[in-house]
């Protein structure tokens, strides 16, 4: 299979010949990895569940986890949900791509939509599924939001949404959701969407697509899928916990396969995870410091906060240049928006992961900043 090479090792090969200046320490802004120390409490069920090591877990997750999935579903976004709409996952990334080859795996040609910039995994599903790829370009002139045109919806198997989005941080409306689960009923293709940045909503709450398809009218979730994960919320990462959700017919054949997979999260993680999901109040926490980090850039870099997530896409005259001139002289690490498009989209932009404490975000954009200033000058 014919892979692209990952947005961070394009980078590196982009920076390989390039001194920093040694006189700034390094700092980057590339990865979304929340740089916050995990809460205790996840720390403290970790420690506590040590010993089942010596125990296989059940693909299918355990009970604990479950229902702290679950009572997370009904106090974030307020649905009922029972356990045959539930599948806990090892993160999201390997739902992603693995997901698609299932689903796709008996059609003889299948197509399959995403938005444009993207998570490179969702390209990578689509490579290893065999199918044709349509675009659903973002971009500034259509406020970052995924418009379709519905003749071609016939022959389309699976829809990939993603809001609250990377990179770009666009949100979609309720309005704009309910939309989308219509046109996944009218012509029956599954439409799935990546919510892992839903918690890191600012303001007001961010809706799920689940939200929306109740809206419609599809209380059970026919056609509709959505993903999340723990990694942004409870800034744990590591602890690679993720479920997908919704309608249960696809979610039971789906299960049949992943027990082939072998991608069951171990016991200790499992209960640390469960303990997490069911917490809302540390996730308070973090939403108060990219709050405040988003304060910074507006005082910094004059930008204006987006509804959700820790990302600035932030408009640029060159985006390799910059890049390339932001390490060079500032030792400072952002990664060029066109490594995270096709066809030309993501040019003219940088992405910006906010996800350290104020103090070093503020030291990371003064120095983009002070480039800037440079290019104003020169």
């Amino acid at each position: 299979m014919n892979f692209e090479t990952y947005p961070f090792e394009k980078l590196n090969q982009l920076l390989e010949n390039v001194t920093p200046d040694s006189r700034y320490s390094p700092l980057s802004l590339t990865i979304g990895e929340p740089q916050f120390d995990t809460p205790k409490f996840i720390l403290d069920a970790l420690k506590a569940h040590a010993a089942l090591l010596n125990k296989y877990p059940k693909t299918a997750g355990e009970t604990v986890l479950r229902e702290g999935m679950l009572t997370y579903l009904k106090n974030r976004f307020g649905l009922t949900l029972d356990n045959k709409q539930i599948i806990p996952t090892f993160g999201t990334r390997e739902v992603l791509f693995n997901f698609p080859q299932f689903l796709l795996h008996d059609v003889e040609t299948p197509h399959i939509i995403f938005p444009n910039p993207f998570y490179q995994i969702y390209e990578g599903a689509a490579k290893a599924s065999g199918a044709d790829v349509v675009y659903l370009n973002l971009n500034e002139s259509n406020g970052f939001q995924p418009e379709i045109d519905e003749s071609i919806l016939a022959e389309t198997n699976l829809v990939i949404l993603n809001s609250p989005n990377n990179p770009t941080s666009s949100v979609m409306s309720m309005e704009a959701m309910i939309k989308w689960v219509n046109l996944a009923l009218k012509y029956e293709f599954v439409l799935l969407n990546d919510e892992c940045y839903a918690d890191l909503y600012l303001e007001e709450a961010v809706p799920s697509l689940l939200n929306a398809s109740m809206e419609a009218g599809n209380k059970d979730f026919k056609n509709i899928l959505v993903i999340n994960s723990i990694s942004k919320r409870s800034s744990a990462p590591g602890l690679r916990s993720g479920f997908m959700a919704g309608d249960s017919e696809i979610l039971k054949a789906y299960m049949v396969y992943r027990t082939y997979v072998g991608c069951a999260s171990p016991l200790p993680l499992q209960e640390a995870a469960a303990a997490a999901w069911a917490d809302q109040k540390h996730v308070d926490i973090f939403r108060e410091k990219y709050k405040k980090n988003f304060q910074i850039a507006k005082e910094v870099l004059g930008v204006d906060a987006p509804e959700a997530t820790f990302y600035i896409w932030l408009k640029v005259e060159d985006e390799i240049d910059f890049t390339v001139k932001l390490y060079e002289k500032y030792n400072l690490k952002v990664i060029p928006g066109s490594f995270l498009g096709r066809e030309g989209v993501g040019k003219g932009y940088v992405r910006l992961a906010l996800v350290y404490e104020a103090d070093k975000t503020r030291e990371a954009l003064q120095r983009i900043a002070a480039l800037k200033d440079d290019k104003t000058k020169s």
